[in-house]
């Protein structure tokens, strides 16, 4: 704990000024430009790691640690999350009792397709995420719908992720939509703010923060964070989803969690995705 508060005061005192190099648009709809601020957060880590590309980032913590990738790379060798990618075809294969499966859900068949998620839907009035078209794809044909944070449908998602490899992350934000524009600003104020007993923001460990040791652990740059979920986590000894890992990043910095999927969660997702855009999505993804 000590250790922990000691590392949130230096990096509050020392590299606090550094938002202000990674969100280069304001906190209101008059002032927020989206693409000021992927431009801004791209140059803040093209700056701070100099030898690390770009494409890179969607490696997380190992394309700015020598040692931790070279560690990883060996995993990527037989990769853990493996048997769960084929568990995961298995059950998008399966059909429902009704006869129809998750590819009739789904645009090009389920294939191919992560990197177009979360959207902004017009119609519904809010962001839909992959897993929550995956649940609501159970419920129109009649089955019940998973949990959301691992398990089967952490399967599932891992093997649309998979499908989708080397695809360029392309997340919408309608211009005339004001609604997808609130979405993200939601997601960025949340991604900033302070929060917990620690008074930490997801920015201070995966910003300002990222690749200093936190006991040990080295947090990852928000750059890229989206592309390789859902991981295998040796943490867990099995796959979770995105917002698994937002309920424990809330739990670390002993703020209380809020539950998989809420509102707040999938618009955090929207906007830390779209900051991903232009690079490849990658998952699943094996991490500590």
């Amino acid at each position: 704990m000590k250790i922990i508060k000691t590392m949130a005061f230096g990096v509050g005192l020392v590299l606090s000024a550094q938002i202000s190099q990674a969100a280069d648009s304001g906190f209101t709809l008059e002032t927020v430009n989206p693409e000021a601020d992927r431009v801004a957060l791209q140059n803040y880590f093209k700056k701070r790691f100099p030898d690390a590309e770009l494409n890179d980032y969607v490696n997380g913590i190992y394309a700015v640690d020598s040692n931790s990738r070279e560690q990883w790379e060996e995993i990527e060798e037989f990769p853990p999350y493996e048997f769960a990618v084929e568990e995961g075809e298995a059950l998008f294969n399966t059909t429902f009792a009704n006869g129809k499966g998750y590819a009739d859900c789904f645009e090009n068949g389920g294939i191919g397709i992560r990197q177009n998620f979360p959207y902004w839907s017009k119609e519904e009035g809010t962001v839909k995420t992959l897993e929550m078209e995956i649940n609501e794809c159970r419920e129109a044909n009649g089955e019940k719908v998973l949990k959301w944070s691992k398990g089967d449908i952490a399967k599932v998602s891992a093997y649309m992720a998979w499908t989708s490899r080397d695809q360029v992350i392309d997340i919408k934000l309608p211009e005339d939509d004001a609604g997808a524009m609130a979405a993200y600003l939601d997601g960025k104020k949340f991604f900033y703010a302070k929060r917990g007993q620690l008074n930490l923001s997801c920015a201070n460990c995966h910003v300002q923060g990222a690749n200093i040791r936190i006991r040990a652990d080295l947090p990852s740059p928000q750059l890229g964070h989206t592309s390789h979920f859902p991981v295998f986590r040796s943490k867990w000894g099995e796959l979770g989803t995105l917002h698994r890992r937002y309920s424990g990043c809330h739990k670390d910095s002993r703020s209380h969690p809020l539950k998989p999927q809420t509102e707040t969660f999938r618009n955090l997702e929207y906007f830390q995705s779209y900051m991903n855009n232009g690079l490849a999505i990658n998952g699943p993804g094996a991490r500590k």
